[in-house]
This record gives C-alpha cells, sequence and structure tokens, in this order.
C-alpha cells in the first residue's frame, strides 16, 4: 500500500502509495511505523490525496516503549507500514495496577484504551465541549470508571464537585452500591432537597481577603474598614467584660469627638443619638442612668438645650463619657477564633463607622457606608442562610465534616450551587478553594491528601477578576500555579474557555475536548496551547456527542475517545419536547 518517502518537512512527511494498490480500510487518523535500521517512528495518517498521504510524525518506539517526539527524523529510504496490534496496545495501554479504563478507541475496532492515573490526575485537567457534547456525562463516565477499577480502591479519594446546574447527584447517588467502603456527600443551596445538606460556611473562619470578596470591595481604602470591622467582630464576639470595656471605650471617643466639633448643639444631639441607635451598651443607650451629686438623669435628658443653645447637663456628661475613654484599649488584639453569626458582623461594622478616623474623613465614611449597605443587603437576604453555622468549629474540623458521612468518609463531595446567584456561586466556590488550598499547605507531609476541585461551569468563576489589583492575587490562580505541588487539583469543566482566565488554563497538563463550533474559543484555545496542533483542532469539530480528542502529560499521543454513557447518567439530557407536549 505505501511505498516510499517522497519528501520530510519539519514534523511530517509525505508518502506515495503503490500504483495500483488499493488503500486497506479507512487509515485517515490512522498511526503507520517508519522503520530503518536504527529506528521505529510512529505517524499519524492526517491527510489522504489521491497517489499520497500526509504523515504527522508523534513519536519513537524505543526499547519496546513509545516516547513522544521526535529528535531523529526517518531517512527518506525508510519502511512504511500500519501498526501492528501489539503496537496500538503502546498506545492504547493495556490493564494494569495504577491505570484505569478511561474509553475506546472508535479507530482501532473499539480497543479500550487505559491512562495511568497518576499522569491524569496529579495535573490540572480542562474539558472544554459545547453543551450537548458530553462533557457532563463524559465526567461522570471518568470518575464512575475510576470507582468501579479492580486493580485500586480509591477510598482515600475527595473528588470536590462545585454543580452549577445539579446534575451529577444523580450519577453518583449511588455510590455505595459500587463498594460499600465508598460514599457519596451531598451540599445543596435548595432547602426542598431533603436528600442532602445545607451548605452552611462558619463566618470565623474567613479571613479578611474573603470578606473583601463577599462584601464586593471595590478599592484599597476599604480593606483597612473590613481589618478593623472583623478585629471589632473577634473582640465583641468573646462577651465578657473586656469586650463590654472596648465598646463602651469606641463610643465614649466617638461622641466626644462630636461634642468637640463646630456644629450646633442641635446638630451634636442628632449625631450622637444617631450613634446610639446602632452601637449601644448598658452604659451607652438613651435610658441609661447618668449619676449626678445628688441627682440622676437619663442619658437623653443629659442633652437639652438651654436658651443660650448649650446643654443643659454638658458638665455631667462629658465627665460621664469620658471615665469610659480608656486609651489602652486602642491596643487590645484577640488572636482567639469563637463563635459569631452574621448580624454581630454587622454590629461590629456600626462600631467601625464611629470610630474617630471614620468620622474625620469624608471618603473612608463614605467607602465604610458602601461597605454596610452590602453587608445589610446579605443579612436580609436568601443567602443569609448559607453563612450561618450552627455552632463553633476549627478549620480543619470544618474540612473533616465536609467528607464525614456519619462514622465514614464520603470520596465525592458535591456541591449543587443552581439556587444562587452567579456573583455569590463565585465567592462561595472562592473561599472553598481557599479553604482546600490553605489546608494543603499545612499538611505535615507535602501532597499526602490530594484534594480534586470540578468546577462545572468554569468560565462562571474562573475569570480574569479584579481580585489581583484588590487583594493582591486571584486564589484560582495561585492553586493553577502551585496547588499541584500541594496536591489541589483543578479539573475545569467549559463551553466556553475563552472567558476563562489565561493564567489558570496555560497551567493545565491534560485536555479533553468535546465538539467545538464557536471560532473565538477554538482560535482561543490555539493560542493559549502550544502543544495543540491544526489537526486536533480540526479533528475535534467533526466528533459526535460522547467522543472527544485527549491530548496531554496522561496520553501518549492525542487519541480521539468514545466514552461509554454513564450509568447512571446525570441530570443533563435535554427536555423531551415531543412527551412533554403529547397528552397521556
Amino acid at each position: 500500500m505505501f511505498d516510499h518517502i517522497s519528501y520530510i518537512n519539519n514534523n511530517t512527511a509525505e508518502v506515495k502509495l503503490k500504483e495500483g494498490v488499493p488503500l486497506q480500510g479507512n487509515i485517515m487518523n490512522m498511526h503507520v511505523m517508519f522503520e530503518d535500521e536504527d529506528k521505529k517512528i510512529l505517524g499519524e495518517v492526517e491527510d489522504i490525496t489521491k497517489d499520497s498521504v500526509k504523515v504527522n510524525f508523534l513519536g519513537e518506539i524505543v526499547n519496546g516503549k513509545f516516547v513522544g517526539g521526535v529528535l531523529r527524523k526517518p531517512k527518506l529510504t525508510a519502511t512504511i507500514r500500519v501498526i501492528t496490534p501489539d503496537e496500538v496496545k503502546m498506545i492504547v495501554g493495556v490493564p494494569a495496577p495504577g491505570k484505569f479504563l478511561i474509553g475506546y478507541s472508535p479507530l482501532y475496532d473499539d480497543q479500550p484504551i487505559y491512562v495511568d492515573i497518576n499522569d491524569l490526575f496529579s495535573n490540572h485537567l480542562a474539558i472544554f465541549g459545547n453543551t450537548g457534547s458530553g462533557k457532563s456525562c463524559g465526567v461522570a463516565r471518568i470518575l464512575q470508571n475510576v470507582f468501579e477499577n479492580n486493580l485500586l480502591q480509591p477510598y482515600r479519594a475527595n473528588f470536590f464537585i462545585f454543580d452549577a446546574y445539579g446534575e451529577y447527584h444523580n450519577a453518583f447517588s449511588n455510590l455505595n452500591q459500587v463498594n460499600p467502603n465508598y460514599f457519596f456527600k451531598f451540599y445543596t443551596t435548595n432547602e426542598r432537597q431533603t436528600d442532602g445538606e445545607l451548605l452552611r460556611i462558619p463566618l470565623w473562619l474567613l479571613d479578611v481577603d474573603d470578606w473583601a470578596l463577599l462584601l464586593r470591595a471595590t478599592n484599597h481604602s476599604q480593606i483597612p474598614i473590613i481589618e478593623r470591622m472583623l478585629k471589632l467582630t473577634r473582640i465583641f464576639s468573646e462577651d465578657d467584660e473586656q469586650a463590654l470595656k472596648y465598646k463602651n471605650h469606641l463610643i465614649a471617643k466617638a461622641i466626644m469627638t462630636i461634642l468637640y466639633t463646630n456644629q450646633t448643639a442641635t446638630s451634636k444631639r442628632n449625631d450622637i443619638f444617631t450613634i446610639l441607635e446602632t452601637c449601644s451598651t448598658p452604659q451607652f443607650n438613651l435610658e441609661a442612668p447618668v449619676q449626678g451629686i445628688g441627682y440622676t438623669r437619663k442619658f437623653r435628658e443629659c442633652f437639652i438645650i438651654d436658651s443660650q443653645g448649650s446643654f443643659v447637663e454638658s458638665v455631667l456628661v462629658t465627665k460621664y463619657i469620658s471615665d469610659f475613654i480608656d486609651e489602652e484599649l486602642d491596643k487590645y488584639e484577640t488572636t482567639k477564633l469563637s463563635y459569631f453569626t452574621l448580624e454581630d458582623v454587622e454590629k461590629a461594622l456600626n462600631f467601625t463607622l464611629i470610630s474617630e478616623g471614620l468620622l474625620n474623613n469624608d471618603q473612608t465614611y463614605s467607602d465604610a457606608v458602601t461597605l454596610k449597605v452590602k453587608l445589610h443587603a446579605i443579612v436580609i437576604s436568601e443567602n443569609a442562610k448559607f453563612l450561618s453555622y450552627p455552632k463553633f468549629i476549627t478549620m480543619n474540623e470544618y474540612i473533616a465534616s465536609l467528607v464525614a458521612v456519619g462514622n465514614h468518609k464520603a470520596q465525592i463531595i458535591n456541591f449543587n450551587m443552581e439556587d444562587i446567584d452567579d456573583w455569590f456561586a463565585k465567592v462561595i466556590t472562592k473561599i472553598y478553594t481557599k479553604m482546600l488550598f490553605d489546608f494543603t499547605k499545612n499538611l505535615p507531609k507535602r501532597a499526602s491528601l490530594p484534594f480534586h476541585v470540578f468546577l462545572e461551569e468554569a468560565h462562571r468563576y474562573v475569570q480574569n477578576d479584579s481580585d489581583k489589583d484588590l487583594i493582591g492575587y486571584n486564589i484560582f490562580e495561585r492553586v493553577a500555579k502551585e496547588g499541584r505541588k500541594y496536591g489541589l487539583i483543578f479539573n475545569l469543566i467549559s463551553q466556553r474557555p475563552v472567558e476563562i482566565s489565561e493564567t489558570v488554563i496555560s497551567q493545565c497538563t491534560n485536555f479533553i475536548i468535546f465538539k467545538m463550533n464557536h471560532p473565538r474559543d477554538l482560535d482561543y484555545i490555539k493560542k493559549m496551547l502550544p502543544n495543540i496542533s491544526a489537526e486536533i483542532v480540526e479533528k475535534q469539530k467533526s466528533l459526535q456527542p460522547g467522543t472527544c480528542v485527549a491530548f496531554g502529560k496522561a496520553f501518549r499521543v492525542p487519541m480521539i475517545i468514545r466514552m461509554e454513557m454513564p450509568n447512571p447518567e446525570p441530570s443533563s439530557s435535554n427536555c423531551d419536547v415531543i412527551d412533554t407536549w403529547s397528552v397521556h
């Protein structure tokens, strides 16, 4: 069938076909071997004309094993043939410990394709494809194959799936039937789903960066406000005598600041009463008793204005207020974590607003008020229940609770995010990613407990945000660059790669691409991935649903893979219009 090499150019060769000899079946995308006296080079048929074929070099057979890349091209006198069944196995792999079935080769009579688990799951993975191309089914099938693999039981696996549409519950809810030691855990934002736990995050585990994202801070001047808010929240949450002293100290300083301004007595009184409406204690409220010599006044009575426009009890109230000011309290700090609620945070922010520095700076006060409005919007919103945890818990205890099912450990943890807005879902996903990253970084032995984060509809979350300008980093980009060495691995699933952060995509080592048609996405993939060829891009354009092009570290050569339908399937199928329109 093959005659001789007519020319070699860069990484391709043109091979003349023997005249009068018919082709042995459809050889498009089939692999061929170039042999001369000292080497064997594997190639793939990329183009066919009437009398010749174009072959792309893929790698070399060295000591009976395939090695990707070609340093030495074949000689023009090399012989060319279709690869043998044994050589096909070098490409598609064979069952072995540490490998699992990913799918089948439609080019080689549905030969099973096995990949190395370490090569696939120790590196970031991107799964792209149009809606309806088979992404969700492909992800479900891959994970089902992992747990159905008899050569490895992944009891200590941790797959966290952030599920934009609640698709994967159906695919993994029966995981325990595969093996009684496997468990699936389901967190949901939909209170109507009674078979899962409501997603809840302990507020005291969030740091300044988390709050900046949650409150959608827009400039750097708001960061110190958030820092002070958290400091006050932690102090007040202790609910002891020291916390009460601190509150009284802050109120007293704020009132004294107002008393020494040039405002009219009426304006001063209005400002002081406004403070007490939002920040009050038993010692500072409108009905608090103020003891004079032989008589008592209520706090509000001390601000009655006389005919000269002054407070009738200015001396008494000034002495009362100043007794609560203790400058040493400004140095007080607490590192203790304790339980608090959103309402406690809101109270702390109110105290932050009355602090002396904010009262004297219009711009900073305006920034603080903006944060106050956003915080109150969360407090009164449906999202508040996701930021309400019933009891105090440490970070390590919380991470452990995420994977706990009674006295057992869950291997797949599914977060259903379909009932919250995109902005809130993005923040929640960032918070969890940061928690997992910090946890893995602090493990005594590096990468001893790998976490795999699957982000469905990744283009909603992994974007070129302003996080780097605001807090100095984007957690997704940080994990993409550093997470692998700590065992935190991303698996991005998206139909719009053009909207995903370039930094994150550039750190992906493996790619599984289902059919994609949008020219912007195709052009983006070609520009972002130096190891993707025009041939791979062309291949995926004609793929059937459930069939993908896979390439990267886990695959010896770029491969077309047909995946079996998962069983059970994720809830990602199209609406059956005929059935719903019919009369039953």
